[in-house]
């Protein structure tokens, strides 16, 4: 089949070391409607990552939801991912395409830069990201966005585009009023007291806020 849509909630997972932990924590976040799921741990070991991504990997698939690895190609094709998200300094958009072929989701972090996107965009990028657009408890190093860009990029891009940073359910109405299709959240979905609420928060307002610009993405190439 063809590639899922990039919309909606994408979730990001925090650092925890606990695999349990982490798989009851996410299947809250997919129960609330995420649409989108990203495995980022900074701290864990080879063998902890490769436990919690086919972990990880096996509940998005009961879901139907795309698990999405960040940065780790080799674990991303071990584990039978459904794609990688890298960032410009990591795996270029062509070593990861051809690691993984035309059937996998690539994203890439654009940062706060428009022309990196449109770069990323013709080197065959399935999603840009940008941000942080608020202040991030989990990157709280990170560069910041204006929320003009999203437009800008709806102006230029015809691939999705995700914002991300510091996003509570406050924020995201506005970010997708001005163009992003997927909003994504770490700390805002995993440290809510009730993780599938704060889900189910995030995942309504897609339903009752539009964005002024749209384009059709229609992927060439298939899911597996």
């Amino acid at each position: 089949m063809l590639l899922p849509r990039i919309e909606g909630l994408y979730a990001i997972t925090p650092d925890v070391a606990n695999t349990a932990d982490l798989v009851t924590m996410t299947q809250q976040v997919l129960a609330g409607g995420a649409r989108l799921v990203q495995y980022r741990n900074k701290t864990a070991d080879a063998a902890l990552r490769l436990e919690q991504a086919q972990a990880l990997v096996n509940l998005c698939r009961k879901y139907n939801t795309p698990l999405i690895i960040n940065d780790h190609l080799d674990l991303a094709a071990e584990v039978g991912a459904a794609g990688v998200h890298v960032g410009q300094e990591d795996t270029s958009i062509t070593a990861a395409r051809r690691r993984f072929g035309p059937g996998k989701i690539i994203g890439v972090s654009c940062y706060n830069q428009l022309e990196s996107a449109v770069e990323a965009e013709r080197q065959g990028a399935d999603y840009v990201a940008f941000g942080a657009f608020f202040v991030s408890a989990t990157k709280p190093g990170a560069v910041t966005a204006s929320i003009d860009l999203l437009l800008q990029a709806k102006q230029k891009l015809h691939v999705p585009v995700v914002a991300i940073g510091g996003i509570t359910p406050h924020h995201a109405v506005g970010l997708i009023r001005q163009g992003a299709d997927a909003i994504a959240a770490s700390n805002a979905l995993f440290g809510a007291p009730d993780i599938q609420s704060a889900a189910e928060n995030f995942s309504r307002l897609f339903k009752q806020t539009r964005h002024p610009i749209h384009h059709t993405y229609e992927p060439s190439h298939d899911f597996t």
